[in-house]
């Protein structure tokens, strides 16, 4: 076979893969599908066109050259006989084609133009602030939960308080002694009506917040307080000065199922990911560490999946990314100032990005691709990120010292944050999500509601 007949079969072969892309290759008719209309020049008189153009308009120009009445009839009948009473110098006797679609909408594989996306407010002002007295100003504690009942919990010295995001109402859930307290850390369980509290002396304890009342402390995780705590169904858990990292089973009386230890320092910063497979922790040592369930082991000390020792200062700030698993975010503190982003799979770093200050805390738009960091000197701020650009959307300021707690509404539209300055403020920053589109109703099937038909 020549060359000639196999680029032809070649060809053949695309073009039915692609049917459509044949029938606008096709070559056409040389009347259609024209981008622009050329006069026909055989439907024109040339000849009347100039006559009209010269000779003919002097008469209206000068009517000092018109002689009498009888010559004017004279001249009209006949102009009229000759067919030159038109007005018009250039007449065209065939009308322009009509536009075809080369590809027509219907079966056009280009992208057709979408409307351009409103740009979102972001309000530059806390929409509510709270006063939040007595909250410790320490970089390693975890004072302030949202929970997935819409209740905020913030840990005030030796007091948890309890916010009502529906109706603004505040109640106290447990106050502790001077020998158990302060509260070091507060995380909600996914059910948002149970809620584990850490102690300075290093017990954690379980609260139902609707019943108000205490379920069971968990003993003998570690030698001082608990600082950083993390839910996975029904294991929670918990951080501690010791630089242990203990999961605890809260269904059985042995609660100790697991101990991760990789830590030289205090663990304070602690995040499962969204399939809960994975942990990120945060220690004062400058490392982060990825654990991985299916090689951990009750038996003996985990080995970590992953040590990143990237960070120049404690790593307290962790955010897994919720539309892309295995991206993990992390701040570090005054020293470092840095965020980095890692794949949690092989353990590399994927960008690092000076912010300028500590970064005390970092949450992801459930919404939007952007992510939320709060801040230390100078500003205090909290910065709204463009990812994966890092580019800065906003920067909302209010606080005058660091922040160094954020919480994330259940809906992810608005963000609580609460500083060394002892105020709670409340941020609508990630906006209102968009309603999705109900799914169109199939036709249900003919006598779908009868059980038989006789």
């Amino acid at each position: 076979m020549d060359a000639g007949s196999m680029s032809s079969s070649s060809i053949l072969k695309s073009d039915s893969r692609c049917p459509l892309r044949e029938q606008f290759l096709q070559k056409r008719n040389s009347r259609e599908n024209l981008d622009r209309f050329i006069p026909n020049r055989s439907a024109m008189d040339f000849d009347f066109a100039h006559f009209m153009l010269t000779e003919g308009r002097k008469g209206k120009e000068n009517p000092a050259m018109v002689s009498s009445p009888s010559r004017e009839a004279y001249r009209k009948q006949l102009a009229e006989a000759m067919n030159m009473n038109r007005t018009r110098i250039l007449a065209f006797k065939n009308k322009p084609p009509a536009p075809v679609e080369l590809f027509p909408r219907e079966f056009s594989s280009l992208p057709q133009d979408k409307p351009a996306k409103p740009r979102r407010h972001i309000p530059q002002t806390s929409e509510r602030t709270l006063d939040a007295p007595d909250l410790v100003d320490d970089y390693y504690l975890n004072l302030l939960d949202w929970g997935s009942c819409n209740v905020l919990a913030i840990a005030l010295a030796n007091t948890v308080y309890l916010w009502d995001a529906t109706n603004g109402s505040t109640s106290e859930l447990a106050t502790f002694e001077d020998e158990v307290g302060p509260v070091t850390s507060v995380s909600w369980a996914p059910d948002g009506r149970h809620i584990a509290i850490g102690l300075d002396n290093s017990e954690v304890q379980l609260w139902d917040s609707t019943a108000n009342k205490q379920l069971r402390t968990l003993r003998g995780c570690h030698r001082s307080r608990v600082g950083s705590l993390a839910w996975n169904n029904h294991i929670l858990t918990t951080g501690g000065m010791d630089g242990c990292i203990v999961n605890n089973d809260v269904r059985v009386r042995s609660h100790i199922v697991e101990t991760y230890r990789g830590h030289e320092q205090e663990v304070c910063g602690l995040k499962w990911s969204g399939s809960g497979q994975q942990l990120a922790s945060g220690g004062n040592d400058n490392l982060l560490h990825i654990w991985d369930r299916s090689v951990a082991s009750s038996n003996s000390p985990t080995q970590w999946l992953h040590r990143l020792e990237d960070h120049t200062a404690a790593v307290k700030a962790l955010a897994w990314c919720p539309f892309q698993g295995n991206l993990l975010a992390s701040g570090g503190g005054g020293g470092d100032r840095c965020i980095k982003f890692w794949n949690t799979h092989t353990g590399a770093c994927l960008n690092s990005v000076d912010t300028g200050s500590q970064v005390c805390a970092l949450l992801w738009n459930k919404n939007e691709r952007e992510l939320l960091s709060s801040h230390g000197f100078t500003q205090n701020q909290l910065t709204l990120w463009k990812y994966p650009s890092m580019a800065k959307i906003a920067e909302l300021t209010g606080h005058t010292s660091r922040v160094l707690y954020m919480a994330q509404s259940p809906d992810g539209c608005t963000v609580a944050s609460a500083a060394g300055d002892e105020t709670l403020r409340f941020w609508n920053v990630f906006g209102v999500p968009e309603v999705a589109k109900p799914a169109p109703k199939s036709n249900p099937e003919p006598f779908a509601h009868l059980n038989r038909i006789r």
